[in-house]
Parts: C-alpha cells; sequence; structure tokens
C-alpha cells in the first residue's frame, strides 16, 4: 500500500522552531564573548566560535537577539498552552518513563516508528528545555536592569547570582541541544518533517 502522509508539526510550530533556533545560537555565541570579557571560571571561550568582536559588539547582537527570541517564545508558549499543543505533545510524562527511554537510547533500542508522538525522553527534554530559556530571560533580565529588577533579583542571588543561574541554564541548553542534533543526525528522517510538516508512513 502507498504510504500515508501525516500531519506532524504546523506551521506557527515549524516557523517559531526555526527562528529560536537562530536566536538561540546567536545569544549563545555572543554570550561566550560577553562571558571573555569577565569570566565566571579560570576558562574562556575560543574567539573563533564567539559572535561580536569585542564586548559591545556581542552586546549589541545578544540583545537583538534577545527580543526575537521573546517575542517568539510568547507567540510560541501562548498557541501551545491556548491549542493545546502541550498538553497533547509533552503530556503525560512519568519519572519511570523517562529513565526507562534514556536507558534504551543508550543502548541504541530507543524506538523512533511512529514520529507523531514524542517518547518520555523527548518530552522531558523539551519541557526542561522550555524551563531553562524561561530562567534565561529571568536572570537576563537581572543582568540587563539589575536595579530595575532588583525586586526579584535579589532572591537569586542580586547581579552574581543571576550570573552564575544564567551560565548554567545556558550549559543546560547547549546540553539539551547538542543531543538533539545528535538524535537528528541518528534518525535524519526526523528532519524534513520540521520543514514540511509532514511524514509519510505505512499503513
Amino acid at each position: 500500500m502507498a504510504p500515508e502522509v501525516v500531519k506532524v508539526h504546523p506551521p506557527i510550530v515549524r516557523i517559531a522552531h526555526w527562528l529560536n533556533a537562530l536566536a538561540v545560537l546567536v545569544m549563545i555565541t555572543s554570550g561566550w564573548r560577553i562571558y571573555n570579557a569577565d569570566p565566571l571560571f579560570d576558562f574562556s571561550f575560543p574567539d573563533q566560535v564567539s559572535l561580536g568582536g569585542w564586548l559591545a559588539g556581542a552586546l549589541q547582537w545578544h540583545f537583538a537577539a534577545m527580543w526575537l527570541f521573546v517575542l517568539n517564545g510568547i507567540v510560541y508558549v501562548a498557541y501551545g498552552i491556548l491549542s493545546g499543543h502541550f498538553r497533547r505533545k509533552l503530556l503525560p510524562l512519568s519519572p519511570l518513563g523517562v529513565l526507562r527511554d534514556i536507558a534504551a537510547a543508550f543502548r541504541g533500542k530507543l524506538a523512533h516508528d511512529d514520529l507523531t508522538v514524542y517518547n518520555a525522553a523527548q518530552r522531558a527534554a523539551y519541557l526542561g528545555l522550555i524551563f531553562l530559556l524561561m530562567v534565561l530571560v529571568l536572570t537576563g533580565l537581572v543582568l540587563w536592569k539589575p536595579v530595575q529588577f532588583h525586586w526579584y533579583g535579589q532572591y537569586i542571588g542580586d547581579y552574581e547570582g543571576a550570573r552564575l543561574l544564567h551560565f548554567f541554564a545556558m550549559a543546560g541548553v547547549g546540553l539539551i541541544v547538542a543531543v538533539h542534533v545528535a538524535m537528528v543526525a541518528l534518525v535524519p528522517r526526523t528532519f524534513p518533517s520540521m520543514i514540511t510538516g509532514r511524514i509519510r508512513r505505512s499503513v
């Protein structure tokens, strides 16, 4: 029988995904240049993989991408909640299911037969990514306007505490993105669906 064409990603999800990927890439690479100007730890990022050329240039790139990220994120989250997209795609989620799927992934036995359904490991990763991106925004506001946002910045260690949380949230986002890209490389048929919004599956 001819394969069935199934819609998996609506246009708003695909557009938000690629805009978010662009914004996060710019923010991470420009953030590395900002970090290098005043390192938190005893290392720095290579200039070749950082963006901005110098501190002021990196800040300009960072803030430009920040506005794209925030506006795109508001649209995506509003759509995800109001349309039920998050409920259908990311819930329910159980810790045992996440551990089971992670263990299966390490053994190379995690099934990807039905691309219309996220497994538990994917659901946990996407929910974790949304949480970390929210942490980046909240801590970034404290770094940008420490006086204006002191009313909640004081609960996360003010400016220096926000820097630490911002850094570790960025590291978490980078790890999730790296795993995501690796999984796309291992299951390449998932990539076209994020462009066309459709997959073909046997019936």
